[in-house]
């Protein structure tokens, strides 16, 4: 029998993770299979070719580009400095010389007769991944990276700014329905991964930011002030290259949403453990979801975590779900009975269906559509 796909949303108590670390390009992988990893250590580094500086010397020297090659004071391969004589034209009987110096530092690419271009290869750009995560190696990709696995907590949330950070969980609000304001936050911040309750408001984020936070984990945020912090619309690419210093998730959506009880509770006995948190977020096809992540030191039997995603794959009867539409946006609910049969809405259109139970006990028959189920 068809089913209705039902997007779904991690929120794990204990749970084995594994994360890919790779280089954009070949480099060198600094661990080995085996080695226990800190979040913040390299794994793997490599240099990306430097930007290239076109100079047309031809027209600042004012002589043919098939001569250029004479008065060029570099060769192809030399290395030059900036505000270092790179050509120098013969001048009046000796007199008058006309010198270029570099405007950059680097290294002479290649000096064409044809076009009367020097291109300038500036100096590589360093790029390490890190393991984001405290782990063990458990693979190594040779030249591009390596797998760190860890047992870990593990929260997904909707939305997220900023990338990859790393600091001790504090908790700024005392439930899940508290606004976190510019009064919860203080220098105590520093270095941390904050979290909040229903909403935290501009003013306390900036505050966060300067005080110098890791991160922040709330339950919304309103939406207009995505503009206001970052000085520029997002758009709909995918986030997580912002340069904020504070790396945001929002664990229910925008406006002022309390935190869903089972995650604040979980961040609430986790305090004082070290998070890694990720912003990066992508709503479109490759869906990338913003989360946290808090390691364990107790391990996790892989047989009993495939088992239980196994269980949990699409909705069944006592399923934990996000009510994601009007009257009931945001809410947790409990399914009860997933009716097989279409039935039609008010539109007149034909779905399927299911019965949840909402946390005030109340029974309701909604569109499958319209909920998000809540992956243990």
């Amino acid at each position: 029998m068809a089913h209705a796909y039902t997007p779904g949303l991690r929120v794990a108590e204990r749970t084995l993770l594994r994360k890919e670390r790779r280089l954009p390009l070949p480099g060198t992988v600094m661990v080995k299979e085996g080695d226990q990893v800190n979040a913040d250590q390299v794994v793997a580094k490599t240099d990306l070719p430097g930007n290239v500086q076109p100079i047309n010397v031809a027209n600042l020297l004012s002589i043919e580009p098939v001569d250029i090659k004479e008065f060029m004071l570099k060769e192809e391969g030399d290395a030059i400095e900036k505000d270092e004589p790179l050509a120098r034209s013969a001048g009046f009987f000796g007199m008058f010389k006309n010198t270029y110096k570099s405007s950059v530092s680097g290294t002479v690419e290649s000096i064409s007769d044809v076009t009367g271009q020097v291109l300038i290869r500036e100096a590589p750009i360093p790029v390490e991944v890190q393991a984001y995560i405290d782990g063990v190696v458990t693979e190594v990709f040779s030249n591009e990276g390596v797998a760190v696995e860890t047992t870990a907590s593990f929260i997904q949330g909707i939305f997220g700014l900023g990338g990859e950070a790393y600091g001790e969980l504090a908790m700024a609000c005392s439930g899940p329905d508290e606004i976190l304001t510019e009064a919860g936050i203080d220098e105590g911040c520093r270095g941390k991964v904050l979290v909040g309750g229903s909403l935290i408001e501009l003013t306390a984020l900036r505050k966060a930011v300067k005080l110098g936070a890791k991160g922040v984990v709330v339950g919304g945020f309103n939406n207009q002030d995505v503009k206001e912090i970052l000085g520029y619309d997002l758009g709909v690419a995918i986030t997580g290259a912002e340069d904020m210093g504070t790396t945001l998730m929002i664990t229910e959506g925008f406006g002022k949403i309390g935190m869903a009880e089972r995650t604040f509770q979980l961040l609430k006995n986790l305090e004082g453990k070290r998070a890694s948190i990720n912003g990066a977020t992508q709503i479109r096809a490759g869906v990338i979801r913003p989360e946290v992540v808090i390691p364990l030191q107790k391990a996790v039997d892989k047989k009993e975590v495939q088992e239980k995603r196994a269980a949990s794959e699409g909705l069944v009867i006592g399923s934990q779900v996000r009510l994601i539409r009007q009257p009931y946006f945001g809410m947790m609910a409990e399914v009860t009975g997933l009716p097989a049969p279409l039935q039609e809405l008010p539109t007149e259109g034909k779905v399927r269906v299911l019965e949840v139970k909402l946390e005030s006990g109340d029974k309701v028959i909604m569109p499958r559509a319209n909920v998000e189920l809540i992956e243990r």
